[in-house]
């Protein structure tokens, strides 16, 4: 495997942490970043080749110090991984602006902000690969997943437009959209609820509350091996613009698929309708 040196937000648990582990265990020089970096530090012991790092990546000032101690220790950043985030979960009734606002601070201006400030030194270098850890949420959304599920389809409409803009400076772009994954996502301390509020609401967001309490801890998907997967799309000298991981992630977006075809088919004359006949004023 090529060394590289990886930039990996959201480090101090679950994917992040899983992913700056199994790095060092590849060799690869990881500057790896929590809202305390002794976090990282702690759960990933003494090792040469990571640079445990401070970064809250709704503060700029700690995203371009963050950045330039690891272009000081590493001479520069070859994978950028942006991972931080977290799920606020309600019916969007009983949220808030204030709980909208938060959700998109952290994981889209967050992400955005921490890539503005990674990509010229890739540009520098001609190469790079930023890999931006979307969601099944970010292709299909579902009740209660309002807010976590727009940050997450922002996530993606972005990678996909930035991949078009840097190609030419020989960086990738990739979007891991995982399933549910066998992390702390569901834990209190992670996930935020929305305080139901409104009667009409109560029977279906206490059945959701509980839905996703239930599958805290028991997801199928396996953090240590997503961990190694995304390890190969960095290795991969094509990597693809997107990748689902987990088979739940597979077979939801197989059905999304499925469900766009069968309403571009059901309404497609009517979609033709729109387009008129033009004429050429001056002719």
């Amino acid at each position: 495997m090529t060394t590289r040196t990886w930039f990996i937000t959201g480090a101090s648990r679950g994917i992040g942490l899983e992913l700056a582990r199994a790095a060092l265990a590849a060799g690869q020089r990881v500057a790896a970043t929590a809202r305390r970096g002794e976090t990282v530090a702690q759960a990933l012991g003494d090792h040469e080749a990571l640079l445990p790092l401070d970064l809250d990546v709704t503060d700029r000032a700690q995203i371009a110090a963050a950045v330039e101690a690891a272009r000081e220790r590493f001479g520069g950043i070859d994978v950028l991984v942006n991972n931080a985030g977290y799920g606020h979960l309600g019916l969007f009734e009983e949220t808030t602006d204030a709980d909208a606002r938060a959700q998109f601070d952290t994981n889209v201006f967050g992400l955005f902000e921490v890539t503005r400030a990674v990509l010229p030194l890739m540009r520098a270098q001609r190469r790079g690969h930023v890999i931006n850890v979307s969601s099944i949420g970010g292709i299909s959304g579902a009740a209660s997943g309002s807010l976590y599920c727009a940050s997450k389809f922002a996530v993606e409409g972005f990678s996909v437009s930035l991949a078009d803009e840097v190609r030419d400076f020989g960086i990738h772009v990739t979007i891991v959209g995982p399933g549910f994954i066998r992390t702390d996502f569901l834990d209190p301390r992670s996930v935020r609820f929305a305080e139901p509020a409104i009667a009409d609401y109560a029977e279906l967001s206490e059945r959701l509350r509980s839905f996703y309490q239930q599958r805290n801890h028991q997801q199928a998907g396996d953090p240590a091996r997503l961990a190694q997967a995304i390890l190969q799309l960095a290795e991969a000298p094509s990597p693809p613009q997107r990748f689902s991981a987990g088979s739940d992630s597979l077979d939801m977006v197989d059905a999304r698929l499925a469900q766009l075809k069968e309403e571009l088919d059901a309404w497609r004359a009517l979609s033709r309708s729109v387009d008129g006949e033009w004429e050429d004023a001056a002719g």
